[in-house]
Formats: structure tokens, C-alpha cells, sequence
């Protein structure tokens, strides 16, 4: 009897054919990260978090204690006690990411990395970042009318930014069932910026206009960088106190890089804080995708309007930048204007390699990172509407 309950017992014998899918879900995931190298930072973990979960009578992560969490009749609504009571590993994890705790460490990180030189050389990058995210706000509207809830068409929307992190903390607040492939989606687009963007540049400008040659950036001073992060989120957060954990977080490493007298906190959300947190952050993340929350007709409209919005975000910064040219005597290069997603600095080096297509000496990058960094705060701020308004 001991050994038939031994059989029983056994993770084959109570594996149902969704988590099977999910597993081999997990495995192809596991595939583009090592070898691929998509996003292999973020997609490994998240990968390997949907491994853990679906791994019948692990125990690992408890659908129904979130369940519980969010239901206004439950008696363990909003309470983490009661899911600390029979948390498993993954359930412990997934209080950073509910908490909004994870997204905002590693903004500090991203803050600590960025040199918001060239949006502060040219400030008219500001306004090719706000323009790239037309795609959140576009494919919010069609996910609200192809039936999604407000709260889901809102962190279906956030794809559009391309800022993995943004997607994370507000699908977390508005929509945390879709958080598995929400998150996903993003990070894969990110990745694909290389495919993806290129035909859509292409396709909305000429020739003559992909040569377009832009003169050197001015010096900018270290006041200026100083005081830059500093004025941002007093301003985001006096408008838009929603936006204020991303925002704040963000200009609080960039601040620390900065100033130059904390050399080592700066350093440390560079390395060992971002790579501490990117680790729970995405075994955390993968666990949400249960066969029960993934396996269903609305992950395939989530991959599919997530494509668009990301495609929708990277036409309105070229677009936007073909317009200014109309008034501009010193003329913008349209392409930096896809740059305005939030993919840094991946969407950037991408401006520059199609640019340099058309004029080999030409060099776009420094001037596509103004629009780049201006992304990853329109997509904060965007997050922020969109927590105002549905959350």
C-alpha cells in the first residue's frame, strides 16, 4: 500500500493535459531565452516561474488564496496574513509584485543606468516619447470595445509602452489574472524591437527623409543633470500622484548616478539590487501563468493586440517627428522617432543601424536615446493615467 500511495502521489499521475501544454509553454520560453538570447534577463526566470507552478503537487503557488485576496467576500480579501498562513514558495515571491514592491526596485536600477543627457540637450525628444504612446491609449479603446473589462483593456494597452516593468505594476493594480501573459507579451515584443520595428520605419518614411543627417547635441552640465531628475518627479507627482512610485523610483537612481557622491548606492541598484530583484520579479511573474490563467482564447487576443499596440507606439513617435519637420528649419530624422517606446536601449540602436542603411555617415543613436529615455517616462506616466482613471 506504501508504495501504490508512492505512485499515486507522483506528479505524473496527477498532471492534467493544461499543464502539460504549459510545461512544454515553459520550455519553448526557455528555449528563445538561452538560446535565442530574447530578453534572457527577464524571460529565463519568468519561464522557469511557469515551470515551478505547473509542476502538479508542488505546491508552490495557490491560484485560489489570490483568488481569495481580491474577492470583496472573502474574509481573506487584501489580507497577506491569510496568504502567508499556506503560502508556498512562488505565493511568498508574488508579494513584491502584488505590493508594487519589484517594478519600482527596478526602476531605481533602470534610473541608475540612463544618461538623460540627450533629452535634456533636446527637449523636443519629450514630445516624440509622449507621441509613442498613442499605442497604449489606441489598443486600450479596441480592447474596451472587443469586450475586456476597463481594468484589462488598461494593462493590455501598457504593452504598447514596451517597458516590461510599467506592464508588471499595472497589471498587478488593474488586472492581476493577466499578468502571466501580459507580462510575456511585453517582454517578447521588447526582444523582437530588432523585427519589428524596421518594416514600420521603412514604411512611413522615404529615402530622403532616412538620410536626414542631425548636427552634434550640445554639452549639457552636471547641474543640469542634477537638478533634472529632481524637478521631473516633483512635477509628474504634484500632477499625477499615481505615477509618483515609478516616477520617483526611476529619477532616485538616476539621481544617485548623478550627483556623484554615492557612488557605491549607485552602483549597487546598477548590479546587485537589479539582479536580486529581476530574479523574484520573474520567477514571481511566471508563476501567475497557471494553465487555468493562460490556456484560454483571451491570451491569444493579448498576444495579438499586444503586437499591434507596440507597432501602433513605434508609428506615432515617426510620425510625430514627420510632422515637427513641417515647422522645424533644423530638421529631425523621422526615424529617431520609434525610438519614443520604451525599449532602452534597444529601440535606439535600431534608429541608428536603419539609418546608417541610407547614409553611411550618418550617426542617430545619441539623438534616438532622447526620444528612448522620454519613453520609459511617458510609459510611467501613461501607467499613471490609466491607475488614475480605472483603478
Amino acid at each position: 500500500m506504501n508504495i501504490l500511495d508512492f505512485f499515486q502521489r507522483m506528479g505524473f499521475m496527477q498532471m492534467t493535459w493544461q499543464q502539460g501544454v504549459m510545461l512544454l509553454v515553459s520550455f519553448f520560453l526557455l528555449y528563445l531565452a538561452i538560446h535565442k538570447k530574447y530578453e534572457p534577463l527577464l524571460l529565463l526566470p519568468i519561464a522557469f516561474g511557469m515551470l515551478l507552478t505547473n509542476l502538479p503537487g508542488a505546491g508552490m503557488f495557490h491560484d485560489e488564496l489570490w483568488t481569495a485576496f481580491l474577492d470583496p467576500s472573502s474574509p481573506a480579501y487584501h489580507s497577506y496574513g491569510a496568504i502567508l498562513k499556506e503560502a508556498g514558495l512562488l505565493d511568498v515571491l508574488y508579494i513584491g509584485v502584488k505590493a508594487g514592491v519589484y517594478p519600482c526596485l527596478i526602476f531605481i536600477g533602470v534610473g541608475a543606468m540612463t544618461d538623460f543627457g540627450p533629452l535634456i540637450a533636446n527637449p523636443k525628444s519629450l514630445l516624440l516619447g509622449a507621441a509613442a504612446q498613442i499605442g497604449i491609449f489606441v489598443t486600450f479603446l479596441c480592447a474596451y470595445a472587443m469586450g475586456f473589462s476597463p481594468a484589462e483593456a488598461g494593462s493590455i494597452g501598457i504593452i504598447g509602452g514596451a517597458d516590461g516593468p510599467t506592464s508588471i505594476f499595472l497589471t498587478s493594480k488593474l488586472a492581476p489574472h493577466l499578468l502571466g501573459p501580459i507580462a510575456i507579451a511585453a517582454y517578447s515584443y521588447m526582444a523582437l524591437v530588432p523585427v519589428i520595428q524596421p518594416p514600420i520605419m521603412r514604411a512611413l518614411t522615404t529615402k530622403k527623409e532616412r538620410a536626414i543627417k542631425m548636427g552634434q547635441l550640445r554639452p549639457v552640465s552636471k547641474t543640469e543633470k542634477i537638478v533634472f531628475p529632481i524637478i521631473i518627479t516633483a512635477i509628474v507627482a504634484l500632477i499625477l500622484p499615481d505615477a509618483a512610485p515609478l516616477i520617483g523610483c526611476l529619477m532616485l537612481g538616476n539621481l544617485m548616478k548623478e550627483c556623484g557622491v554615492v557612488d557605491r548606492l549607485s552602483k549597487t541598484a546598477q548590479n546587485e539590487l537589479m539582479n536580486i530583484v529581476v530574479i523574484f520579479l520573474g520567477l514571481s511573474v511566471g508563476a501567475t501563468a497557471t494553465a487555468g490563467s493562460f490556456l484560454n482564447a483571451k491570451t491569444l487576443m493579448i498576444l495579438a493586440m499586444g503586437i499591434v499596440a507596440f507597432g501602433l507606439g513605434s508609428a506615432g513617435g515617426v510620425l510625430l517627428a514627420k510632422f515637427m519637420n513641417l515647422f522645424l528649419k533644423e530638421k529631425i530624422n523621422p526615424l529617431i522617432g520609434s525610438a519614443g517606446v520604451s525599449a532602452v536601449p534597444m529601440a535606439a540602436r535600431v534608429s541608428q543601424t536603419v539609418g546608417k542603411e541610407e547614409n553611411p555617415s550618418n550617426f542617430l543613436l545619441m539623438h534616438a536615446m532622447g526620444p528612448n529615455v522620454a519613453g520609459v517616462i511617458g510609459s510611467a506616466v501613461a501607467a499613471g493615467v490609466l491607475l488614475t482613471l480605472l483603478g
